[in-house]
């Protein structure tokens, strides 16, 4: 098991008032799964994608990823789990602006220390598995809406992480490239093995997800985990 959460409660004080985003979620996600957390905004999907990838720590209850339970292990020293283990796709693709395709896929490298030939290697074979290696010199403005989550895709890829955390991947794609951009995200997760966990309300990611896990209010819905054909 990659990861185990259990009863994973998250509140956030607004004003005078306790937010309560998630309540008592349970969930357990194998080694090569591709599931979706599917719920309406506000459901605690994006809070819980957060939880599990070490960016935000829960009020109550445990997380274990990878046999470390992260809970117990205080944000600033999970960054080197966040750099190395997981890797992150979000729906502003978050490229940065001044560098090129190719210098935002070497970048999580750089904050590595890998050295500068295997970095080429990794950034060029990762363009060329998203099928960008034409648009390598070009800068996220020179590129369209689906290059740009490609060069994101691949960013999330190059440091061959163990888990990808997508946040609503297409909502800023049309359909058909939306289309092309989950066919890719699926051949990764078959060829490689990469556990792929999405949070969305997109029904096109919820129907090529192997499990679905839906929440309301905070709670997971029941049955908790359906397997998608």
């Amino acid at each position: 098991m990659l990861i185990r959460l259990t009863d994973i409660a998250k509140s956030y004080r607004l004003g005078r008032v306790d937010v309560r985003a998630l309540d008592g979620v349970d969930l357990d996600v194998a080694r090569g799964d591709f599931l979706a957390l599917a719920g309406p905004s506000g459901s605690g999907k994006t809070t819980l994608l957060n939880l599990i990838g070490c960016i935000d720590k829960p009020s109550g209850g445990r997380i274990v990823l990878d046999g470390v339970d992260v809970t117990a292990v205080p944000l600033h020293r999970l960054a080197a789990t966040r750099r190395d283990a997981l890797g992150y796709i979000f729906q502003t693709f978050n490229l940065i602006p001044v560098l090129t395709a190719y210098e935002n896929v070497e970048y999580p490298l750089l904050l590595a220390n890998v050295p500068r030939r295997e970095r080429d290697a990794r950034v060029r074979r990762w363009l060329d598995q998203v099928g960008l290696s034409a648009q390598a010199k070009q800068r996220p403005d020179q590129l369209s809406g689906g290059q740009r989550q490609r060069v994101a895709i691949a960013r999330a890829m190059v440091a061959e992480p163990k888990l990808v955390l997508a946040d609503e991947p297409t909502a800023n794609l049309d359909s058909d490239t939306a289309a092309h951009i989950l066919d890719l995200l699926a051949k990764l997760n078959a060829e490689t093995g990469t556990t792929f966990v999405f949070a969305t309300h997109d029904p096109a990611v919820m129907a090529r997800a192997h499990r679905l896990v839906r929440l309301h209010d905070g709670r997971v819905s029941h049955p908790a985990v359906a397997q998608v054909a």
